[in-house]
C-alpha cells in the first residue's frame, strides 16, 4: 500500500494521524471505563489530526511548489494568470512537479552544453582567424622591411619580394571576401538568382577550368556512365559553380597521383537531382568528418596551409547549399576515397 521512499502527502498525513491517535486512545482507556469510549476518542482524534496535518502539509508543500515554479519559470505571470493558477487549475501532484523540474533540468543541461560548444567553437574560430591573418601580414611586413632596408637596390630581389607580397595581399583579399560571403549567406542578405540550367554542362565547364591542375597529378575527371543524360535544375548557377569548383578542386588537391574524380547525377523522388562528386583519394578520418564544414577547420593544418586555401571553402559550400534549402553531405573512408553530395530542385 505504502512505498517507503515515495509517500504522498495524504499517506504521510494518515501515518502521522494514526501515530498521534493511538497513544491518546490508549491513555483514555485508563480514565474512560466504557469500552467504546476509547474507540470514539481514537476516531475523533484520527479525523482531527488527519485533517489538520493534511491541511498544514498541503499548504506548506504548495507554497514550496509555487516558489519552485517561480525559480524555473522564464516569464512573469500577470495577476489574472496568478488567480487562474491558484483558484481554477487543479493542484499538481508531486509526480507532476517532479516531472516538470526534471524536464527543466534537462533543458538547462542542454542549454549549458550548447553554450559550452559555442564557446569552444568561438575560441577555435578566433584562434584560426588570428593565425590565418597573421601569416600573410607578417610575411608582407617582412618583405617590406627588407625592401626598405636596402634590398630595393637589387632589382631581382625587389621583384621577387614584391611578387611574394602581391601573393600574400591576394590571400588576405580572398580571406576577407570569403568571410564577407559567409556572413551574407548566414544573415540571408545574399539573394539567390534562381535560373534553369543543365547541371552536367556546368560540371563540364568546371572540369575544363581545372584541367591543368588535374593534369599536374594525372587525375582523370569524368561523368559516371549512365549519368550523361541532361538534367535541368533550378538554382543559382554561379553559386552552384562555386560549390562544384571547390569540391572538385579539393578532390584534386587531396587526391592520389593518377587518380580519378567522378561525378554522378540521379533523379530522386522525381523532383530533385542528387549530385555526387567522388574521388579515390586518401579519404577523411571519422573524427574529422563531422567538422570539415566548420570555418577554418583543417584535417591536416600544416599540409592544408601548404597546399593553399583559406580553410573557408567547404563552409561556404555548406551555406550555399543550405540557402537552396538542401544539405551538403559527405561519405568517406581512409584510403578508399570521399564523396560529397547534395540535391537541387529538378526544373519543371
Amino acid at each position: 500500500m505504502f512505498q517507503k521512499y515515495n509517500l504522498t502527502p495524504k499517506q504521510l498525513s494518515f501515518i502521522a494521524a494514526l501515530l498521534l491517535s493511538i497513544p491518546v486512545a490508549a491513555a483514555s482507556s485508563f480514565f474512560l471505563k466504557v469500552w467504546w469510549n476509547p474507540i470514539l476518542v481514537f476516531g475523533l482524534m484520527f479525523i482531527l489530526n488527519f485533517a489538520l496535518i493534511s491541511f498544514i502539509l498541503n499548504q506548506f508543500l504548495h507554497r514550496q511548489i509555487r516558489l519552485i515554479y517561480k525559480m524555473i519559470s522564464q516569464t512573469k505571470a500577470t495577476r489574472r494568470e496568478e488567480f487562474y493558477h491558484k483558484t481554477l487549475l487543479p493542484v499538481k501532484s508531486m509526480d507532476e512537479v517532479r516531472n516538470d523540474v526534471e524536464a527543466w533540468a534537462d533543458q538547462r543541461k542542454k542549454e549549458m552544453e550548447t553554450l559550452q560548444q559555442n564557446e569552444t567553437f568561438r575560441k577555435e574560430f578566433l584562434q584560426n582567424l588570428s593565425h590565418e591573418l597573421k601569416t600573410p601580414i607578417f610575411s608582407i611586413q617582412g618583405y617590406v622591411d627588407t625592401l626598405l632596408g636596402g634590398a630595393m637596390e637589387n632589382p631581382q630581389i625587389s621583384l621577387k619580394f614584391l611578387q611574394n607580397t602581391e601573393k600574400n595581399i591576394e590571400r588576405l583579399v580572398n580571406l576577407v571576401s570569403d568571410l564577407d560571403e559567409i556572413s551574407k549567406l548566414e544573415s540571408g542578405e545574399l539573394k539567390l538568382n534562381i535560373q534553369n540550367f543543365v547541371i552536367q554542362d556546368l560540371l563540364l565547364e568546371v572540369f575544363d577550368a581545372l584541367f591543368l591542375k588535374a593534369g599536374e597529378k594525372n587525375i582523370e575527371m569524368r561523368i559516371k556512365k549512365g549519368c550523361e543524360a541532361s538534367l535541368t535544375v533550378s538554382a543559382n548557377k554561379e553559386k552552384i559553380r562555386q560549390v562544384l569548383v571547390n569540391i572538385v578542386e579539393n578532390a584534386i588537391k587531396y587526391g592520389k597521383q593518377n587518380g580519378t574524380v567522378e561525378a554522378g547525377f540521379y533523379v530522386t523522388e522525381e523532383k530533385n537531382v542528387l549530385v555526387e562528386i567522388t574521388d579515390d583519394g586518401y579519404g577523411i578520418a571519422e573524427e574529422h568528418r563531422l567538422r570539415i564544414f566548420e570555418r577554418f577547420y583543417r584535417t591536416d593544418a600544416a599540409r592544408s596551409r601548404k597546399i593553399g586555401g583559406s580553410g573557408l571553402g567547404l563552409s561556404i559550400c555548406k551555406h550555399i547549399i543550405e540557402a537552396h534549402k538542401q544539405e551538403l553531405r559527405v561519405r568517406s573512408t581512409i584510403d578508399i576515397g570521399t564523396t560529397f553530395g547534395f540535391e537541387l530542385p529538378l526544373s519543371k
